[in-house]
């Protein structure tokens, strides 16, 4: 395969991580906060167990894209920036899995860097994505 994603890649690429920025703002009580629950059709962003097993969802795909990806071309396909990114969101995730668990606890610091290193992470994800979207050519 070639060092660049194929349109279906970078479209569903796209879908996940947008479901997953989404689910993932949702696990903060942001929507409902600020009122956006309220907009017709968006209900569903306040409910908690529902965005919380969307989010399980979209990371499990995203976990099998990026298997994909790595199979068959490596972190070049990923590009270096995104590859590291994306590996401390995958490792940062599965600690928050786990401390979901009921047999397994962290300290509250641990839980607490945890959170801020996914979410840190979530976040250059997204300026990262701006930086090539305002660098890319226009045509």
């Amino acid at each position: 395969m070639g060092d660049m994603l194929t349109k279906a890649e970078t479209v569903s690429y796209r879908l996940m991580v947008g479901v997953l920025a989404i689910s993932g703002i949702a696990q903060m009580p942001i929507f409902k906060r600020y009122g956006i629950s309220s907009v017709p059709g968006l209900a569903w962003t306040a409910n908690y167990a529902f965005t919380h097993w969307l989010h399980y969802l979209a990371a499990t795909a995203l976990l099998f894209w990026i298997g994909r990806m790595l199979a068959d071309g490596g972190v070049q396909r990923l590009g270096g920036v995104r590859a590291a990114i994306l590996a401390i969101l995958v490792f940062t995730g599965v600690v928050r899995v786990l401390k979901n668990l009921p047999d397994i606890s962290f300290s509250p610091l641990t839980t607490m860097l945890t959170d801020w290193v996914h979410l840190a992470a979530a976040v250059a994800l997204g300026g990262a994505a701006l930086i090539i979207l305002f660098k890319r050519p226009r045509r």
